[in-house]
């Protein structure tokens, strides 16, 4: 029987054996290793800013319907923080450091950490980071495309959860 995928295992057993340091990354892999690092330190920083930012407004929130937002940002939070520990892991795994400097966070985040004044502009801020988040991992999936499929579903999982976070902040706009 033929190998359907023409593949000569031999070679892939001695090349796992010669380079098994390497971890994960095999001669598959076909993205920029140090590139794909630092783009994903950069989403680290945006989801610990989208964290940060959920948390500042699961703490401020206040009036009638203050306390279902409220409800909303801690949720939210959450989410965003399983997002920190997966991207943290991605970058680990790709041989990286993790950058959890606060130094600088802000200018590595592609969102903005703003407090806000209201319901309706936490609200907002919130919905439009969460806008950000979504073209900006829309276009790393489609750069990551097949030269790194892991760290493509990783955002493609992330850009699912924040197209449903924009989705919620969008129906909490529409009823306040």
């Amino acid at each position: 029987m033929t190998d359907p995928l023409l593949i000569d295992l031999e070679a892939i057993r001695r090349r796992a054996r010669e380079q098994m340091r390497q971890g994960p990354v095999t001669a598959a892999y076909g993205a920029d290793q140090q590139q794909v690092i630092e783009l994903l330190n950069q989403v680290l920083a945006t989801e610990i800013v989208c964290m940060l930012r959920y948390k500042n407004h699961y703490y401020s929130a206040r009036g009638v319907q203050g306390r279902a937002c409220a409800a909303e940002f801690l949720e939210h939070a959450a989410e965003e923080q399983q997002h920190v520990d997966l991207v943290a892991e991605r970058i680990a795994q790709l041989g990286g450091v993790p950058n959890f400097d606060p130094q600088g966070l802000g200018s590595r985040s592609r969102t903005e950490y703003r407090e806000g004044d209201s319901l309706r502009q936490m609200i907002g801020d919130d919905l439009v980071a969460e806008r950000v988040a979504i073209e900006t991992y829309s276009s790393i999936v489609r750069w990551l495309g097949d030269s790194d499929p892991t760290s493509r579903r990783l955002m493609e999982t992330l850009l699912a959860k924040e197209e449903e976070h924009a989705d919620d902040l969008a129906r909490l706009l529409q009823n306040l």
